[in-house]
């Protein structure tokens, strides 16, 4: 059997931290949480994150929470709250200011600019991602 290098040791442990973020994000997650996933410290986990996928922990799990909004406010039936409430916003004033850094505009304006799409939700999950 082969042995992994250190760097790819490395990002197997960072890959199974944003695994957890991809599949836990409307949880409480904080950056000592996800260090202890990845069994590193929280300094040195943030390092290696924000090298290996471009971003911090913390953006990169304020983002996976917003496109998931993006997708929920497309449905006339979620409310602006019920949507922050079910992907892990405690506060509706913290909701809307993320989502606006992050998308530009606020979550009301961006649902009643959001039309539903005639295509497959991949393709509307690619095309509507934040930058």
């Amino acid at each position: 059997m082969a042995t992994m290098s250190p760097r790819e040791d490395q990002n197997r442990r960072l890959l199974r931290a944003r695994d957890a973020i991809d599949r836990d994000y409307a949880k409480p997650l904080d950056v000592p949480t996800l260090a202890r996933i990845a069994l590193m410290s929280p300094s040195h986990f943030t390092r290696s994150f924000r090298a290996t996928f471009g971003e911090t922990p913390h953006r990169y799990l304020q983002r996976r929470r917003i496109e998931r909004a993006m997708a929920l406010l497309r449905s006339p039936s979620a409310t602006v709250t019920g949507v922050a409430e079910e992907i892990g916003f405690d506060s509706l004033g913290t909701f809307s200011r993320t989502f606006r850094s992050v998308v530009g505009v606020s979550p009301a304006e961006y649902r009643a600019a959001a039309t539903p799409l005639p295509v497959p939700v991949c393709f509307v999950k690619t095309w509507s991602r934040p930058a």
